[in-house]
């Protein structure tokens, strides 16, 4: 049967190619779609799982580089029961590198309070050092700098060599590399040096990174903190607002707000207070873990924690990415459809003959089956090899601007669904066939 069905698929090498291109397509952009999502995955995975810490920043705020908090908090939450060391930064666009404005991929400039950094056990950037070293107190209030190596491949510069970063000259100190795209676009510079060089507010600070003692857990800390600080300080970040602003165009909106955003020097929004305020409670409408959350001025999260954000975040990627290559899909059926159609119409004599010589109508389905699953077999795993090739060349093309990863799993499942769609695709055509008669079927040529 299996032999039958191949010199069959054979015979026809045209319409067989025809076939085979378009479930190619279709089951090449399955892995090249799908391999965003896992590359993304993956890249969230490891930066997360490199920091064990908690990070503290502004309740609301995406990311650091839009958090404000005050500056004095540092001495408050090293003061707090089970926090063991406490690291402030501070974080802003590098727009211009040597003369070169810079748009994608984004580089960040952070600034580093060196002298807590080194009482941090867990360092992302300073235990991935690669060529020179990382900042001490002997780089205090000077230009010295530690840059990714994206960064200084793509700047052409090597440690001892100077980067001009927004119209001021840093020296390179140290190169780092961690292999995520989300962490190797910084230049890591002196707290104080940060401030001149960005204007940055002197009484904030964007986000605090927190390691806690062995004897405490993880949820009864973050209680401790957001108890410490519950009713002071900034009010949650308000960027969200721009999505619901009737009559106005988001996009637009949200560029304007950062950018006065940055202008004001990620001021915060309202000065720490003494005492905790009295928030008034509507009991009809507000629950008391509500309120808690509402007068919480900082939200303190694991990387877990993050990591369940971004969980949601790749269900809907998922979402959009099946849809766009549903499209595909459609076609390779139509295609697989056309091609069997057209084989089992110019072959349905053969079929009645095969019929009048005692083939039973499931032998005949089978025969179909097995050259639709062929087609699919073989669409499968050109597209699946081209696909896989394809996120290899773009990693190596644009090693700072993606991570595609098309991992064995996908690779397999695309094959195996491509099979199945080819089997499923020789159906109609299969049972047509097998429903008319032996004499119909001679007849009907």
């Amino acid at each position: 049967m299996f032999q039958f069905a191949l010199q069959n698929v054979l015979s026809k090498p045209v319409r067989t190619s025809l076939a085979v291109i378009g479930m190619t397509v279709a089951i090449m952009g399955m892995v090249g779609l799908f391999s965003i999502a896992e590359g993304l995955d993956q890249a969230v995975g490891n930066t997360l799982d490199r920091a064990p810490g908690f990070v503290a920043m502004q309740r609301g705020a995406p990311i650091p580089l839009f958090s404000a908090l005050p500056k004095s908090w540092v001495e408050e939450l090293e003061s707090i029961p089970g926090v063991r060391a406490v690291s402030p930064e501070c974080w802003a666009r590098a727009n211009v590198i040597d003369g070169q404005v810079v748009v994608s991929p984004p580089r960040l400039l952070c600034g580093s309070d060196i002298v807590r950094r080194d009482q941090i056990e867990t360092g992302i950037y300073r235990d991935d050092i690669v060529q020179g070293r990382y900042l001490n107190q002997d780089d205090l209030n000077s230009f010295n700098c530690v840059v990714s190596l994206p960064i200084a491949e793509q700047y052409n510069k090597k440690v001892g060599d100077p980067v001009e970063v927004n119209g001021n000259e840093l020296k390179i100190v140290g190169i780092y590399h961690t292999g995520s795209i989300l962490l190797d676009v910084a230049i890591i510079i002196d707290d104080n040096t940060f401030r001149k060089m960005t204007r940055f507010n002197e009484e904030t600070v964007s986000s605090f990174y927190i390691e806690k003692t062995d004897d405490i857990s993880d949820d009864e800390l973050i209680d401790r903190i957001q108890d410490h600080f519950r009713g002071r300080g900034p009010s949650a970040w308000q960027g969200s607002m721009l999505m619901s602003s009737p009559g106005q165009n988001p996009l637009s909106e949200l560029v304007k707000s950062i950018d006065r955003f940055l202008k004001q020097g990620s001021k915060p929004t309202s000065p720490p207070a003494t005492q905790p305020k009295k928030t008034p409670i509507d009991s009809s409408n507000r629950s008391h873990s509500e309120t808690k959350v509402a007068d919480d001025p900082m939200e303190v999260r694991l990387a877990t924690d993050w990591a369940g954000r971004f969980e949601k975040f790749a269900e809907d990627l998922d979402i959009a990415l099946g849809l766009l290559t549903s499209l595909g899909i459609i076609i390779a059926v139509v295609s697989v459809v056309n091609t069997m159609l057209m084989s089992v119409s110019e072959r349905m004599s053969e079929f009645g003959i095969l019929r009048a010589n005692g083939w039973s109508r499931l032998d005949l389905v089978k025969l179909i089956a097995w050259e639709s699953f062929m087609l699919g077999l073989t669409g499968g795993l050109l597209g699946c090899g081209i696909g896989w090739g394809l996120t290899l060349l773009v990693n190596a093309s644009f090693p700072a601007k993606f991570e595609l990863y098309a991992s064995p799993q996908l690779l397999i499942s695309s094959l195996l669904f491509s099979c199945l769609l080819g089997i499923i695709s020789g159906l109609y055509p299969a049972i047509w066939a097998a429903r008319m008669s032996p004499m119909d079927a001679i007849r009907r040529n």
